[in-house]
């Protein structure tokens, strides 16, 4: 039985999941657009060991979304995680943020997650059936993104670039999902594949992946 401790600090939402073998038994969000995670993210840990009646020394590793995303969330977080990992002697596991915002689409066509950069850029991925198909890259929307997705069929876009690109793109194929963010729920299945591999990082050498230079925010 793996228990770990989930957390996604990547964009504004702030959020920590405790997972028992792939399923959540406790959760805390808060999607503030203020950035609430240096207040929020140690009480939040607290309180989902509290609700699932979890002590630290019982976690058998820590999750962390690890990037890219805002600089300052993903420091946040990562810290955080590793701060644990030292104390309590357990595995750090890193899951790509766009892997864990694609999750929250349960369909077997192509889905495009996507963050919100600067003016028309974002960062964005593709993952078919759970499977990335195309590396993270950070681009500048035009009309023609993505397009050899969109001719071969239906497409979900996620993520808080969604509707920029949804001013550009007039494709009969795209679908939009408006208003959704990477979350610790989604951390928890992936995060417990990793466990079950030993896909583990180096605690003392671990950093988030900016994809670019610092990006306040």
């Amino acid at each position: 039985m793996a228990v770990l401790l989930c957390i996604e600090t990547a964009t504004t939402n702030c959020s920590v999941a405790l997972s028992v073998n792939g399923s959540v038994t406790a959760f805390r969000e808060d999607p503030d657009k203020n950035y609430s995670h240096a207040e929020q993210l140690h009480v939040f840990i607290e309180k989902v060991l509290a609700e699932a009646s979890i002590e630290k020394a019982s976690l058998d590793a820590i999750a962390v979304s690890k990037g890219p995303g805002s600089y300052t969330g993903l420091r946040i977080g990562v810290s955080a995680a590793k701060g644990l990992c030292y104390a309590l002697d357990i595995p750090l596991i890193a899951v790509p943020t766009l892997q864990v915002l694609a999750a929250k689409v349960e369909r077997t066509e192509t889905v495009i997650p996507m963050l919100d950069a600067r003016r028309m850029e974002v960062y964005a991925a593709a993952y078919a059936k759970g499977t990335e198909v195309r590396e993270t890259r950070a681009e500048i929307l035009t009309d023609t993104s993505f397009a050899e997705y969109l001719s071969a069929g239906k497409t979900f876009f996620i993520g808080s670039g969604v509707e920029k690109f949804k001013t550009t793109c007039n494709h009969p194929n795209a679908e939009f999902i408006l208003d959704k963010l990477p979350s610790a729920k989604e951390i928890a299945g992936l995060a417990e594949k990793k466990f079950s591999d030993k896909d583990f990082e180096d605690v003392a050498y671990f950093e988030p992946y900016y994809l670019k230079d610092f990006k306040v925010g």
